[in-house]
């Protein structure tokens, strides 16, 4: 009998499209797409395919990362041995509340460092407070709220003198948020020295709702989840092929285009800041949030001192400008920017500071309408608050 060229699905209770988990012949397919995105995600992170883990999301792989990590550690120590882990204060909220849950829960000590007034963290204050139990760092590539950069190389210098003098072992490990780095800053972990890297395709163009893990073969981590044994066992549940194909490709594309992309959105926003300064000849003050070196070449997160940052984001949606006052994990929330009290711990939280976040579809003329909407709307609200 002739091989039939039709194709009848009839596996819909697997899923309503073909999955790398399925063995008949839209399944093996699958399972080589999926094969060839790992590879791809693997080289633009300058590491091998078995080192890539999907996800659903940038929160996901925190959680797996910090969890897992120290999960692994009370199945070899039999929990005999409380872990300690490490922080800063303006980590995002799935990195600092995890942190919170496990000390909650009494799985591990934790230790949050508190960053510079520049918002960057002394490597050496890191340093200080490990322990003889310390088995992770956490500390994020770059800030979602006010764009600083960590020093993550020179933290990993740190951690690696302290287990050569010290421990003699892998611990404790280097995990990295590089969620809001995906775009403008070198992947490559091996040059990073991190063990642990999480990635999410929401912050990329194109990408869509997947995350990424990166886990070193010598990082002991388990799964915090039951169900199945995809992604090596530490991810269980159907991979989204569609999104992840979509994913890998938006990664390269990012990574390939960063330092042109680097360099057209450093001069917009210079020029977003030597606009401001007009505004700051007519009496409104600002503040900027953070550092003005090390810093995220889309990002300018500043404060009007006593106009609160909600109230102008309300002004500037009114007029079509889409700004925001905190991290969008947290936007629901009535309580100010945790991140820009650890910085400024004097000031007011309920101020806040205003974030304008540049993309690739920004334009000077974008800047020019926002500086002069903002100019009107600080006249407006002076009368109150000034």
């Amino acid at each position: 009998m002739a091989k039939s060229n039709k194709l009848v699905y009839l596996d819909y209770a697997a899923s309503v499209s073909p999955n790398p988990s399925s063995i008949h012949t839209e399944g093996i397919k699958a399972k080589i797409e999926l094969k060839n995105a790992r590879k791809e995600v693997a080289l633009v992170l300058g590491t091998r395919p078995a080192e890539i883990i999907f996800t659903s999301g940038g929160t996901e792989s925190n959680n797996l990362a910090i969890q897992g990590v120290v999960l692994a550690w009370h199945e070899k120590t039999s929990g005999k041995i409380l872990p300690h882990i490490i922080t800063t204060n303006i980590e995002h909220p799935s990195v600092l509340e995890t942190f919170k849950i496990l000390e909650k829960r009494k799985l591990a000590e934790i230790s949050i460092v508190p960053v510079e007034k520049n918002g960057i963290v002394d490597p050496k204050k890191i340093k200080k407070e490990i322990k003889k139990n310390t088995i992770l760092v956490s500390v994020m590539y770059a800030n979602n709220e006010i764009g600083t950069i960590q020093p993550i190389r020179e933290i990993i210098k740190e951690i690696r003198h302290y287990r050569k003098m010290h421990t003699k072992t892998p611990f404790p490990l280097l995990h990295t948020d590089a969620v809001q780095a995906v775009n403008y800053l070198d992947l490559n972990v091996e040059k990073l020295g991190v063990d642990l890297l999480s990635l999410s395709g929401t912050k990329i163009e194109g990408a869509g709702r997947v995350g990424v893990l990166y886990k070193k073969k010598s990082a002991p981590l388990v799964s915090i989840f039951g169900g199945g044994d995809q992604e090596m066992g530490l991810r269980p549940g159907t991979e989204s092929l569609p999104a992840i194909l979509n994913f890998s490709k938006a990664l390269k594309s990012a990574q390939k285009n960063k330092e042109k992309e680097t360099k057209r959105l450093t001069k917009l926003r210079d020029y977003f800041l030597k606009s401001l300064l007009k505004i700051q000849k007519q009496n409104f003050d600002f503040l900027i949030n953070g550092d003005l070196k090390n810093i995220l070449p889309n990002n300018i997160n500043i404060t009007f001192p006593k106009i609160p940052s909600d109230l102008l984001v309300i002004e500037l949606s009114s007029k079509g400008i889409m700004a925001s006052s905190k991290s969008a994990c947290k936007s629901s929330r009535k309580e100010g920017s945790y991140v820009i009290q650890a910085i400024r711990p004097s000031s007011d939280i309920e101020i806040g500071g205003l974030r304008f976040s540049l993309g690739r579809d920004t334009t000077k003329s974008d800047i020019d309408y926002t500086i002069k909407t903002l100019s009107v709307i600080l006249a407006k609200l002076g009368r109150w608050y000034l």
